[in-house]
């Protein structure tokens, strides 16, 4: 089956620094990948290569088995949506509106919505799953920092694009709020979609599907969380600070002092 997503051989630098170095990676339909690796690995530059934010300078992303710049602009934002990080917005704008942008790629001719109906469902779906309804009518300005995190994640999945890119979606989230996340991702999957996010969170990652291992610009390994190989090169990119054990049927992530 043709991967939803895949990178091949991305090489990106910054001057003469080399950030990615021929890095690949494969994301199956229907399932969810956690990027992860040490500070510098590279892991949101090469999330901004796959969204078609910055073109490599050799290699190439293809959607759906097409390559990415062959997409129009449209039909790759209904296909592939992004949280990135630091996202801003009007600080008079109320949450629901900011969520409503997500709904934008979807919008008809002068941006008529082609289907009112379902943009207001797809924007309620959105607001509960970051648990963000409560506060549909308030101000962006007023929000704290956690909170604008989960309006972020709300515009995204307020898309409803087969694949869904975000970048440290838990940034400033407190745990019960990382627990939901990982709850709307799984399902998400489960529902037919492919979901990549860069997680710092290792006990998280671990959830994922698929994890892949970066470092110094290069995917090391991807493979199922309950792989060994995977937890061995895990463990190793950090040094051994970490070790994976199975506890209570799930895999943890312990530190090493």
């Amino acid at each position: 089956m043709t991967p939803a997503l895949q990178a091949m051989g991305l090489q990106v630098s910054y001057g003469e620094r080399v950030v990615l170095r021929e890095a690949s990676l494969t994301v199956p339909r229907g399932r969810w990948v956690a990027l992860v690796g040490p500070n510098g690995a590279g892991k949101s530059t090469l999330m901004r290569c796959l969204a078609g934010l910055l073109a490599p300078a050799s290699g190439q992303v293809s959607l759906q088995g097409k390559v990415l710049q062959a997409w129009s602009g449209r039909q790759r934002a209904r296909t592939l949506s992004w949280m990135g990080q630091d996202v801003v917005a009007d600080p008079d704008m109320t949450v629901r509106d900011a969520v409503a942008l997500g709904r934008l790629p979807h919008q008809g001719w002068l941006g008529l919505p082609s289907d009112q109906t379902v943009d207001r469902e797809a924007i309620e779906l959105a607001l509960q799953d970051a648990d963000m309804s409560w506060a549909a009518e308030r101000s962006w300005g007023a929000l704290s920092g956690g909170e604008r995190q989960r309006v972020s994640l709300a515009r995204a999945l307020a898309v409803q694009a087969p694949v869904l890119l975000l970048d440290e979606p838990v940034a400033h989230l407190d745990a019960p709020h990382q627990r939901l996340l990982a709850q709307v991702l799984r399902r998400e999957a489960l529902l037919g979609r492919s979901v990549v996010s860069v997680l710092h969170e290792l006990p998280l990652a671990l959830q994922a599907d698929e994890l892949a291992v970066m470092r110094e610009g290069r995917v090391l390994i991807q493979g199922s969380r309950d792989d060994p190989a995977v937890h061995r090169i895990l463990e190793s990119v950090f040094d051994h600070a970490v070790a994976v054990s199975r506890v209570d049927g799930r895999w943890v992530v312990v530190p090493q002092f």
